[in-house]
């Protein structure tokens, strides 16, 4: 088999090419001149910073990390390890938002059958510890994470309170597009009916079928490749090369063969929203003019029209966890679903409690404002953006003009756009695989967090630098692991048995993570960063003032703060001058004359000089430095 991580190149590619295929509207794209003063669209009284954290890894101290290491040789971390104290230090890093990724009851290799959980088969599960998005109970959580996996519902939201009473809104996932092979749910309320258990399996498809069928085949399971074996070979008497599924189902990423191939997503299966196997629609489609409408019109629009049963089943799921206490959703594969589908559901989340935040993971940008407005998102990935456009410049495969250009082109929707450096499905910063050094993540964080009022992400470790340079089993070094039992050395230091504090870690990881919690509170805080925006970068790269292709710079301003921020990319340092136009000084109402900036994340200090309506400022920034400059007048 061609390694199984690259489930990550399949999301990128079923984002882009399947999704866009199967389920897309047109949009429009809208561009302006990068040196354009922006007045930003708020959607927030403050910049939200969202914390992403896998419970499995996180608690978890154990140093064995053995490869395809079971539960009890490498450990497991716990609900409980979110204790009062490690909610507060994540609180005072800057975090304003933590995303428990993986607190769903997903398909797992482990035995609960004592209280009443089926066994997963490991032919369809990957790796041991399993992966997050195969969901196998929407209404459960993992066992693996409970203390006492009977009262697992109780510890979940007794962590719900605490993660609210140390400051922190909660999000998890909701992943709409597939579902674990065996799903399963034991804890469905009253009158709710397991996804498919109403399906005509017949036939191929059905409007109120939850799955896709192949009719008359039973499910196979894939042909390995490159030597792969289910739990590397360790024997299980569910390891035959059998999963019984009859008929089988369309695999989740599309795949319409009764035998998926080891790249497909084969632990999962597809839900049927009401699509047909010719792509064509088989629900009301929402008129265009509601891209101008709110959320309350959109409800009202979906109030007398019979929608496909799928549709009332994920309602229900986002309801109940609503209901439950958590304040969030990020959407998994967002753009593999109808987007009326994400008016129907969203709407209904916002007139149930119009403060939740709603983040869709999306990689097709040509279909980004049908998302928002026509979807009713609150918030969208800028991945295949900029955060490739950073990346390439970190690791010298592009010029930061490319970052100007992406802010260009997302001028109009710049505050809905979820900027992040790492997450769970990418490469760390630190990583050999990356850039080798966490100190290269600081401009790219800088400009990152500074760029608009969307919120910024923020991945466990990340703050110390971790590089994740082993394999786990399933999951390969530069990723931290979302499919093993695992442990984060970094985390594991920070954590201190308990402690939560920084007499664990290196000079480095204290100076790196010093530098997250004061650029990570700054953000939340500034009214500036809620503002306007105009690019420097682009006026800059026209003069002939020592400024390059290694560094960026913008302004950020309301009627209160007036922000400059410049970044330099480079390993080497760089002396320039940063130019500041004409007409940001007319903006600013700056004469000649000299004034004090302060840096807000430093202690830098420097001058602005105007003269003749030209202002200037003379750095000299050492590598992979970056300054938020206020300006004092």
């Amino acid at each position: 088999m061609k390694k199984l991580h690259s489930l990550f190149i399949a999301k990128l590619l079923s984002a882009s090419l399947l999704g866009a295929a199967l389920f897309g509207t047109a949009g429009c794209s809208q561009e302006s001149s990068p040196e354009e003063i922006q007045p930003a669209e708020k959607i927030a009284e403050k910049k939200a910073v969202i914390y992403q954290v896998l419970p499995r890894l996180f608690g978890n101290t154990n140093s064995t990390n053995k490869p395809w290491g079971t539960l009890e040789e490498n450990g497991v971390g716990k609900f409980s390890d979110f204790t009062p104290k490690a909610l507060n230090e994540i609180h005072a890093l800057g975090a304003t938002h933590i995303w428990y990724t993986g607190a769903l009851h997903h398909a797992l290799v482990g035995d609960y059958t004592e209280y009443g959980i089926s066994n997963d088969d490991p032919d369809v599960v990957k790796g041991r510890a399993g992966s997050p998005y195969a969901i196998k109970d929407y209404y459960s959580v993992n066992p693996d994470l409970a203390n006492n996996p009977a009262e697992r519902l109780q510890e979940f939201r007794a962590l719900v309170e605490r993660s609210h009473a140390a400051g922190l809104k909660v999000i998890i996932d909701i992943v709409p597009n597939h579902v674990a092979r065996a799903y399963h749910s034991l804890d469905k309320p009253q009158g709710v009916q397991d996804f498919g258990a109403g399906d005509n399996t017949q036939v191929t498809y059905a409007r109120n079928n939850n799955f896709y069928y192949v009719v008359g085949e039973d499910f196979r399971v894939p042909v390995a490749e490159d030597s792969y074996q289910p739990l590397n070979g360790e024997a299980n008497d569910l390891v035959d090369g059998q999963f019984v599924e009859s008929p089988a189902k369309w695999t989740g990423n599309g795949a319409r063969s009764a035998q998926p191939a080891m790249h497909d997503w084969y632990e999962t299966v597809k839900i049927n929203f009401g699509v047909r196997p010719d792509n064509s629609k088989n629900f009301s489609e929402l008129p265009q003019e509601y891209a101008e409408r709110d959320y309350r019109a959109h409800a009202q629009f979906w109030a007398d029209k019979k929608v496909p049963d799928t549709w009332k089943k994920f309602r229900d799921i986002a309801h109940y966890w609503l209901d439950f206490g958590v304040d969030g959703f990020r959407y998994d594969m967002a753009g593999m679903v109808p987007v009326e589908f994400w008016s129907y559901l969203n709407s209904s989340i916002k007139m149930r409690n119009p403060n939740t935040l709603l983040l869709a993971e999306i990689y097709t940008p040509e279909r980004y404002r049908d998302y928002l407005h026509l979807g009713k998102m609150d918030y969208l990935y800028d991945k295949v953006g900029t955060y490739d456009a950073i990346r390439a410049v970190i690791e010298n495969k592009g010029s930061t003009d490319k970052i100007a250009e992406v802010q260009a082109s997302l001028v109009d929707i710049s505050s809905h756009m979820l900027r992040f450096m790492e997450n769970h499905d990418e490469q760390r910063i630190a990583s050999p695989q990356f850039s080798g050094n966490p100190e290269a993540g600081k401009p790219a964080m800088l400009v990152s967090a500074a760029l608009s009022p969307a919120p910024t992400l923020v991945y466990f470790g990340q703050e110390l630098g971790e590089p994740a340079i082993k394999d786990a089993g399933f999951g390969k070094a530069s990723r931290t692991t979302i499919f093993d039992y695992w442990s984060v050395p970094s985390v594991s230091r920070w954590n201190n048995e308990g402690a939560f504090d920084t007499a664990l870690l290196t000079k480095e990881e204290k100076e790196l993570r010093s530098f997250y919690q004061r650029l990570l509170n700054f953000s939340k805080q500034s009214p500036a960063l809620l503002g306007d925006y105009l690019d420097l970068h682009s006026y800059n790269r026209k003069q002939d003032s020592g400024y390059g292709e290694k560094q960026f710079s913008f302004a950020r301003w309301n009627k209160t703060e007036k922000l400059l921020i410049v970044a330099n990319f480079d390993r080497e340092a760089s002396k320039f001058e940063l130019l500041i136009p004409n007409e940001l000084l007319k903006q600013w109402k700056l004469k000649d004359g000299s004034y004090a900036l302060e840096g807000q994340i430093s202690n830098a200090k420097q001058q602005l000089v105007i003269q003749n309506g030209q202002g200037r400022i003379t750095l000299n920034l050492p590598p992979f430095e970056g300054h938020i400059f206020k300006l004092d007048n």
